[in-house]
């Protein structure tokens, strides 16, 4: 069990390295969140435009992934947390048992993401969600979801997890 030259903690899943994904994207997208809501009080100043195609703003999520099944209910609130605390442990499950490295970071985006959401579900009664993009053509805007940093890491973690099944490097045959 020595870590020198190809012994068992070489070959071992780099959890560390999903840990720190999802720790980071906690951290980022509720520092994210927090100063758009206290610091610039993004709330107060409606649509922000940053760009000719991307603003801030504030948008009060109840539903679940772009706003779909929108419940004011507590009862579905609960209903709600009780999934996700149940796919983080089925996701957190699923990043200790990993072999590659980009699985592992995969999931740790997404266990990140889901966790920072489910503090706004319990901070606010709603996701903190404020980057718009937008294009307009021929006179008529089209836009797209409001989503925010957690959002972010979680599309990007399906896309790693996708790639690494379809695209990653095979795992080695036993002798």
């Amino acid at each position: 069990m020595e870590g020198t030259g190809g012994g068992y903690l070489t070959a071992m899943p780099p959890l560390r390295a999903g840990i720190i994904a999802a720790i980071v994207t906690l951290i980022l997208d509720q520092a994210s969140k927090l100063w758009l809501l206290n610091v610039f009080d993004l709330g107060r100043r409606g649509v922000v435009k940053v760009t000719p195609f991307f603003d801030l703003w504030l948008a009060q999520n109840k539903g679940i992934s772009f706003g779909w099944l929108q419940y004011d209910g507590q009862a579905a609130q609960i209903a709600l947390m009780a999934v996700k605390v149940i796919a983080v442990i089925a996701l957190a499950i699923w990043m200790a048992r990993s072999h590659t490295r980009l699985a592992t970071i995969a999931l740790g985006l997404i266990i990140g993401g889901a966790i920072g959401n489910g503090i706004d579900r319990l901070a606010y009664g709603w996701v903190v969600d404020f980057a718009l993009f937008h294009i307009e053509i021929g006179g008529v805007t089209y836009n797209w979801y409001v989503f925010n940093l957690a959002d972010v890491a979680i599309v990007a973690g399906v896309a790693g997890l996708l790639y690494d099944s379809f695209l990653g490097v095979p795992a080695a045959k036993a002798p």
